[in-house]
């Protein structure tokens, strides 16, 4: 390998890390974010059954339904807002897998440039 194609490779492998250092603010508001509407939404849904308002799942009518099946109801009410969450949670991880994985790959050419400019008599 060369010095400067594997310098060049380094250059490249930091300033990913760079934009990922950016995104990662962007993906952990939105992991929160999508969270506390779930959360919310989820809370309004058994506030709504626990006063007897009639709401529907899957077509199906839900009214005054028992306390030990309310919070298990009302959180497939608002599978949708549950979905987004565990989307943003995985984005979230995905983003700092991909993070781990640049690192690792920066380390191994921060190595191999090591190893060529110590070795000045092979051909770079």
């Amino acid at each position: 390998m060369e010095l400067l194609k594997v310098a060049e490779q380094i250059q490249a492998k930091i300033k990913l890390l760079e934009k990922m250092r950016a995104e990662i603010r962007e993906r952990a508001e939105t992991r929160a974010t999508k969270a506390a509407e779930y959360d919310k939404q989820l809370a309004m849904t058994i506030m709504a059954l626990q006063s007897g308002k009639e709401m529907t799942l899957e077509g199906e009518k839900i009214q005054n339904p028992t306390a030990t099946i309310t919070e298990k109801l009302a959180k497939g009410i608002c599978w949708k807002e549950k979905l987004e969450t565990d989307k943003a949670e995985g984005l979230y991880k995905s983003l700092i897998s991909n993070i781990n994985s640049v690192q690792a790959e920066l380390n191994g050419l921060q190595s191999i440039n090591k190893h060529l400019e110590e070795y000045p008599y092979c051909n770079h």
